[in-house]
């Protein structure tokens, strides 16, 4: 390929389940430049919980392949949705980057499993797919994830922000980028991000989300909660390290349960362990941070937000103040990747998976009438 700017639509489902994002984006697979285009499909409630079910599968059950498939269904709506808002032809976009759902995250086993079809999402909309962004790195020792660092610090070259910095993404799983000077890269997953929490309102609400954290602000935290929570051999590991979005689930539905928590003392509760797994990263981290921008669905709880800058003791603020689109950046990242696959350019770092060496990752699908 050669070394010109190119159109890549970038997607994203998280750990969250909330639905797909898809954005819109410029790159040579260096640089970015953001159309500020994206999109945003909620999955119906059926669909939610059938690839809930498929959480904590190991290895592919028959059913997985008609939820794959109705999980690509989505992702061709969005890019359709996409191409609308933007006013642009399939035809001038030159790769969609598919990130798929992840059901099972277990590097250590050497596992890490995304469901999709990529080959059915560039065949309904007539562009090339690159998907499988994980598999490389694992099978390289890697952990897989997270993938977004070198996104990361691609954009907040152009920032202007003084270094050290930390990108700190809250999903369904919390991670976090250490931008040091000289592009020094470090990145791990910090802990449980929105999902425990998230399940907590659902389970009492009927509603998978505590909207703005009004729920955790009306309630009082269990700290004897979080001081056992700390407890996980995880926060000790040194990074890189990564998490499934059940890991830890048991412990902390345990400890919760154990406590007899009230809904908004519950939530409360939730939302600070999410935040003390963020505080205790900063022990595995070369430099405290200047300062910390925050992206993903938890930027909008205004509980974990105000606990953040309070804890944190430096300014920690959306990624919104930068002039990115913080519900975006996910799915941004990946059609970055995809392009840098197209390049030949590595995806993961020793500073971000652990993998031995910078290791290039994905795997093209072409529609049939490009092949």
């Amino acid at each position: 390929m050669g070394t010109g700017w190119i159109k890549a639509i970038g997607m994203m489902s998280g750990t969250s389940l909330d639905g797909v994002d898809a954005a819109l984006i410029e790159t040579n697979g260096i640089d970015v430049r953001r159309t500020g285009q994206s999109v945003f499909i909620a999955y119906t409630a059926d669909l939610r919980e059938r690839m809930r079910g498929c959480f904590g599968n190991r290895f592919a059950t028959n059913s997985e392949q008609v939820i794959a498939d109705d999980l690509t269904d989505a992702h061709v709506d969005a890019v359709s949705m996409l191409l609308d808002k933007a006013g642009i032809a399939a035809s001038e976009i030159g790769v969609i980057g598919f990130h798929g759902q992840t059901v099972f995250h277990e590097p250590a086993s050497g596992i890490t499993r995304q469901i999709g079809t990529p080959y059915m999402l560039a065949e309904k909309t007539g562009i090339p797919v690159v998907a499988d962004f994980r598999l490389a790195d694992v099978a390289a020792g890697g952990e897989g994830a997270p993938l977004a660092p070198v996104y990361h610090a691609a954009l907040m070259k152009s920032a202007g922000v003084e270094m050290p910095v930390a990108v700190l993404n809250i999903g369904g799983v919390s991670n976090v980028t250490w931008i040091g000077p000289d592009d020094a890269l470090l990145a791990f997953d910090c802990g449980p991000g929105n999902a425990r929490l998230d399940d907590w309102m659902l389970r009492h609400t009927g509603t998978p989300v505590d909207m703005n954290g009004a729920t955790a602000s009306s309630g009082q935290a269990d700290p004897m909660v979080e001081v056992k929570f700390l407890e996980d051999p995880y926060f000790d590991r040194v990074p890189p390290k990564s998490l499934d979005r059940e890991d830890m689930a048991a412990t902390i539905d345990g400890l919760v349960a154990e406590a007899k928590l009230s809904m908004a003392d519950g939530a409360a509760t939730l939302a600070n362990c999410t935040v003390a797994a963020i505080v205790a990263g900063v022990n595995h981290l070369p430099a405290a941070p200047k300062g910390w921008f925050v992206c993903g669905g938890g930027r909008h709880n205004q509980y974990i937000m105000a606990q953040l800058n309070e804890r944190l003791g430096v300014p920690v603020r959306s990624v919104d103040e930068l002039d990115w689109d913080g519900d975006a950046v996910e799915a941004e990242c990946f059609g970055y990747l995809a392009v840098r696959h197209l390049r030949g350019l590595p995806l993961s770092f020793p500073g971000t998976t652990g993998v031995a060496e910078p290791c290039c990752g994905g795997k093209l699908y072409q529609t049939k009438k490009a092949a």
